[in-house]
């Protein structure tokens, strides 16, 4: 007998919308949706550049969930948009607890896919009091292996090399042995032909690889966004180019992380991030959870959605009660 599979929520417009400074001339955008009594949960959105999205909170249920978003530095609506100075893991994690001090939420679950992960680890790591449990999903903690494994030669360049190729032609042939490198150098360039091509050249590979199948179609519409090209590129070669500007492996650090509860949701075909880290992590923390998805890629498919929502109501459950609903208006 197979079980019904969740669904992703109807998502509602955020109840608050607001701004705060965070230093070195940093603005982060943040917002709020679901029930303002319900159980705290921020979502960690991926890239690192991406931005917060509505569809990200289509995960929790509204009426229990006080569902917190955010654009990360430099990216989405925070401003100022594409600034990289002052933009390291580091101070993610301190405007992370910034934000949820300036909200007054006591502690609250954190939810991460992707770079989204590596980040919820980094700011669990560092500030464990804090939060209530940990779901994360494509799971990334930033090792120069994961790293290689994406933008080398031998990893999901063997299972796409013509993609591959095209991800490498805008580099000088001296400069393809280490494409993070030589694109890096050539977003942050004077030679603005050089930098497009790079930037576009980036995003197209990364998401060629997020998906089992991407059709050119999507991709051309995707690099249409020349906004959004921009800062996933070129916050992914920095970051990247920078080991993650971690202090410690992450994955040997998650070991540390037995007292909280945590959740796992992999796609077993997932080409950006392998479904061995995240098999690894879920060895490091003892009591976490695992589902490995079938057939599922690095982009969200319907089981992970379906595993995603059963992992963050098994947490919820065990947390706190239901929340009282909240108050809809009466039409008179």
């Amino acid at each position: 007998m197979h079980r019904r599979r969740r669904t992703a929520y109807v998502y509602r417009e955020p109840f608050v919308q607001g701004r705060i400074a965070v230093g070195d001339g940093h603005v982060l955008y943040y917002e709020e949706s679901g029930n303002p009594d319900g159980l705290p949960v921020v979502l960690l959105h991926g890239g690192p550049g991406s931005g917060c999205r509505p569809k990200q909170r289509s995960y929790f249920d509204p009426e229990r969930f006080r569902i917190v978003q955010f654009d990360q530095r430099g990216c989405g609506r925070s401003a100022p948009h594409g600034h990289l100075d002052g933009n390291t893991t580091p101070h993610l994690v301190a405007d992370i607890e910034r934000l949820r001090c300036h909200l007054g939420i006591d502690r609250w679950l954190v939810f991460g896919g992707s770079w989204g992960s590596t980040l919820g680890l980094a700011y669990t790591l560092a500030h464990a009091e804090a939060v209530l449990g940990l779901v994360l999903w494509g799971v990334f903690t930033g090792s120069p292996d994961e790293i290689d494994w994406t933008f080398g030669p031998d990893g999901a360049a063997r299972l796409y090399p013509l993609e591959y190729e095209r991800f490498l032609e805008p580099l000088p042939p001296a400069e393809r042995a280490d494409p993070i490198a030589g694109h890096y150098a050539q977003m942050i360039g004077s030679d603005m032909v050089r930098r497009r091509h790079s930037l576009r050249a980036w995003t197209r590979w990364e998401n060629k690889i997020s998906d089992v199948v991407v059709s050119d179609a999507v991709l051309d519409e995707q690099l249409a966004d020349e906004r959004y090209v921009l800062t996933h590129s070129l916050f992914e070669a920095h970051y990247f180019n920078h080991g993650c500007f971690l202090a410690e492996p992450l994955l040997a650090a998650a070991a540390r992380l037995g007292d909280v509860p945590v959740e796992i949701v992999q796609g077993r075909l997932d080409m950006v991030c392998p479904a061995a880290t995240a098999v690894a992590l879920h060895r490091q923390i003892a009591g976490s959870r695992l589902q490995l998805i079938e057939g599922a890629g690095h982009s969200p498919n319907a089981d992970v959605v379906d595993a995603l929502i059963r992992a963050v109501d098994h947490l919820a459950r065990a947390l706190a009660p239901p929340p009282r609903a909240v108050p809809q208006p009466v039409a008179i």
